[in-house]
């Protein structure tokens, strides 16, 4: 179930409006190998072939290293995306035959990390212990200030010559054209908001290469963005779902943790992409849960909300076969062994301890509002965590895990044994968290839950309409407050004034 949900191995139409080209969502599948135009030694010969008098006095040296790496394990694979390297998980000297999100080497076994394709600088220190090949000595003029300097040559043309002289040429666009830095806009729909006009997919990375030639940019708040270098033929665009924010959202197969999402060819002027539910779901589902958690990180400021926002390197899992979520912030250290959940979950726990993911949403038949609404009341727990750590969290999620095994698959149990004041201060959180946040987005008045649980989170929202603020709610939540009990006289050591206000609200709900 974990590992097979993120997986979409049907096709898809063109996000592009203006391109004729099918994009697909399954695995990338490869042509032939070409000759890449950009290594030393084609640039050279290019170079040659135009200024044949000229490039005997220019050194065309080494700016770049193509690379790859075959990461053991997943703290390898971390220890290059720290290092700042932006990662392939298929070659990039290849025709790609069809468009995909993934990638895995056919040499390698199925559960196996795939080859990690990377360009480096020429000065690249390559981390011990992980193995690696250098595939090609590269020159990029952007990265060679001395070809930036020098007026008597023209390196986009030298760049157009390369690709004619490596049978590349059908990739070039037409010679009228100047090389430019690819921008656009990408685009989503919310029915229920802003009158259903589209309006940016935020802080998301777009990335797009031709060849060894990458480029990547982050969507600013309305989903524009534009890259740093140039273009003289289509590059290939992708979603990258690692957030400006600091989240990572899926992961492509099973092994990379974060997603992409095909965007297809487009023209080196740029790519705008509009998201729809009709186009690619699984696209809709990453961007949707990508808007509500850029939305959240940016309103946990002291000006806004008041509270913390979740821990940095935030891991998300998008379960499009489940319509249950979590916050079990196992990559940040929550404790997730006991006797009984070994015995349940076997070598899928394994395979979870692994991967490790901090939030799942479950998104089944689920439109922009409904998946927004968990992806706030999950960071409304995440933010929780940044204030109580592990200490609050271990037997929080103990509680959850054990109800949920024993009592005919209940997340929240009844209320009874280890754990569940942790559950009912947790819940409560949550779900006001959820609902205020929702009324801010969508209008309307904040749900009442009544006796729909056995915890109720309506003491919150009483206690929000009566002048506490979600900044003084949430000062609260510390370790030591381990249930709603708790709660109460700690909210009356802070707020000394309004004691009459707090204690009479719990009592009106029984606590």
């Amino acid at each position: 179930m974990l590992v097979a949900c993120e997986r979409d191995d049907g096709a898809g139409g063109s996000l592009a409006p203006d391109s004729d080209e099918r994009v697909y969502h399954g695995m990338i599948q490869l042509g032939e190998k070409l000759d890449d135009p950009y290594t030393v030694e084609n640039m050279k010969q290019a170079l040659a072939s135009l200024y044949p008098t000229k490039s005997e006095r220019i050194d065309v040296v080494t700016t770049d290293l193509y690379a790859r790496f075959l990461p053991r394990d997943e703290s390898q694979l971390h220890a290059l995306e720290d290092m700042g390297l932006t990662l392939l998980d298929h070659p990039m000297d290849y025709r790609i035959v069809r468009e995909g999100d993934y990638y895995q080497d056919p040499s390698l076994a199925q559960d196996a990390i795939t080859w990690q394709y990377a360009v480096v600088p020429r000065d690249f220190t390559f981390p011990e212990g992980i193995e690696y090949e250098v595939l090609d000595e590269c020159y990029i003029t952007e990265h060679d200030p001395l070809a930036k300097s020098d007026g008597d040559i023209d390196w986009e043309l030298v760049e157009r010559e390369s690709f004619r002289l490596t049978g590349n040429a059908d990739l070039l666009e037409p010679p009228t054209k100047a090389s430019v830095q690819p921008q656009g806009r990408i685009t989503i729909e919310d029915p229920q908001f802003s009158g259903g006009k589209p309006f940016g997919v935020a802080g998301v990375e777009v990335a797009c290469n031709v060849f060894v030639k990458i480029s990547t940019a982050y969507t600013d708040r309305d989903g524009y963005y534009q890259m740093t270098k140039k273009f003289s033929s289509k590059p290939r665009y992708r979603l990258v779902f690692q957030n400006i924010k600091g989240f990572k959202i899926g992961f492509n197969l099973i092994l990379l943790p974060a997603s992409m999402s095909t965007l297809g060819k487009g023209e080196p002027e740029g790519l705008d992409a509009r998201v729809t539910p009709d186009g690619d779901e699984a696209m809709f589902r990453r961007c949707v849960v990508n808007n509500a958690a850029y939305d959240y990180y940016n309103r946990c400021t002291d000006t806004d909300l008041g509270i913390t926002p979740p821990p940095a390197d935030l891991r998300i899992w998008i379960l499009n076969g489940l319509s249950c979520s979590s916050a079990t912030m196992l990559h940040h250290g929550a404790f997730l062994d006991n006797s009984l959940l070994v015995s349940y979950l076997s070598y899928w726990l394994a395979l979870i301890k692994i991967f490790l993911p901090d939030v799942t949403i479950g998104t089944q038949e689920q439109d922009y509002a409904d998946i927004y609404r968990r992806v706030v009341h999950e960071l409304a727990h995440t933010s929780h965590y940044a204030q109580a750590g592990n200490g609050y969290w271990s037997p929080y999620v103990d509680y959850v895990i054990r109800s949920f095994l024993t009592e005919g698959g209940e997340a929240y149990g009844s209320g009874q044994g280890d754990g569940a004041g942790y559950c009912e201060l947790g819940e409560c959180w949550a779900y006001f968290m959820e609902e205020s946040l929702f009324k801010d987005r969508y209008g309307g008045v904040i749900r009442q839950y009544g006796n729909a649980f056995w915890f109720r989170p309506d003491i919150f929202t009483s206690l929000y309409e009566h002048g506490l603020s979600r900044a003084d709610l949430y000062r609260g939540l510390k370790e030591s407050v381990t249930g709603l009990d708790d709660y109460r006289e700690e909210l009356i050591q802070l707020y000394p004034d309004r004691e009459s206000t707090i204690s009479q609200i719990f009592q009106r709900y029984g606590k």
